[in-house]
């Protein structure tokens, strides 16, 4: 599995595993449960989750996972907006460390902008890294404008990550976001990296994958993976899904590969607001 590093050197997978919409209920926590061991066991270590996913019950779902084996996993979390002031993000932590039954999570992000002064939300997350509860932290659907603002911010410089909405149908963060992330050492997190399983299906998208023998979706998600410094997180819930997500992170597009998909997909050729589903 290919590695991107952090700003710090720390090597984390390129392909890792969603949980958006998991711990829903409906009889289905064990076998979400399953299919991210069954991840882990193919490599994709790198685990994402939030207090939003089904109010707390994707990070149960999780905790369940990883049990036994939390050395092994790379685990990340996120904020609600509106609980991110210098004692609520705190709080808030705590508590997705009781529902992850873990000591400590790797890397803590602020969900996206909301109104609590960035400075207060930095000043928590320092705290959490002195107390031992995280080991990094970052944000989430936040543009160039305001990743400029949390920079300027007391020990906002230490940011890990950026996680947005980026894939070949929604490739606005590449015009600008990427590069200024990129200048930085800093990585950027590719959520939805196949549009929730929504790719159109596009006459070259699926001569791209009929050259290599593939779907679409393997082919969409094999694109952001080439990109320098980008981590996908794709949710799979079941084991062939599983598979073939990772059989993506080794494929490895062409050119002619990737100029028919700029054709079919064109590239911003200005900046764009930034997306978020």
């Amino acid at each position: 599995m290919r590695q991107i590093s952090l700003p710090d050197g720390e090597n984390v997978p390129a392909l890792g595993q969603g949980t958006w919409y998991m711990g829903e209920g409906g009889g289905r926590r064990k076998a979400e449960a399953d299919a991210l061991r069954h991840g882990i066991e193919l490599g994709m270590t790198l685990i994402d989750t939030a207090e939003m996913y089904a109010e707390g019950g994707a990070e149960e779902v999780v905790g369940d996972a990883i049990q036994g084996q939390r050395d092994q996993v790379f685990l990340v979390s996120k904020v609600y907006p509106h609980n991110a002031s210098r004692k609520g993000a705190i709080a808030a932590c705590e508590r997705s460390l009781q529902r992850l039954r873990t000591s400590h999570i790797d890397l803590y992000l602020l969900h996206w902008p909301g109104s609590h002064p960035l400075a207060d939300t930095v000043a928590a997350f320092r705290q959490l890294q002195e107390e031992g509860k995280i080991r990094h932290w970052g944000v989430s659907n936040f543009d160039q404008d305001d990743m400029e603002e949390l920079v300027a911010a007391p020990g906002g410089a230490d940011c890990a990550t950026d996680q947005v909405l980026f894939n070949l149908t929604r490739r606005g963060p590449g015009f600008d976001l990427l590069p200024w992330c990129r200048a930085r050492a800093m990585p950027v997190m590719a959520y939805s990296p196949i549009e929730q399983g929504r790719m159109p299906d596009h006459p070259a998208l699926d001569e791209v994958a009929r050259r290599h023998g593939v779907d679409r979706f393997a082919v969409a998600l094999a694109w952001v993976l080439g990109h320098d410094g980008v981590i996908a997180i794709p949710k799979a819930a079941d084991r062939k899904h599983l598979e073939a997500n990772r059989r993506a992170a080794d494929l490895v597009l062409t050119d002619q590969d990737r100029q028919a998909l700029d054709r079919a997909f064109p590239p911003p050729t200005r900046r764009r607001p930034l997306e978020m589903l």
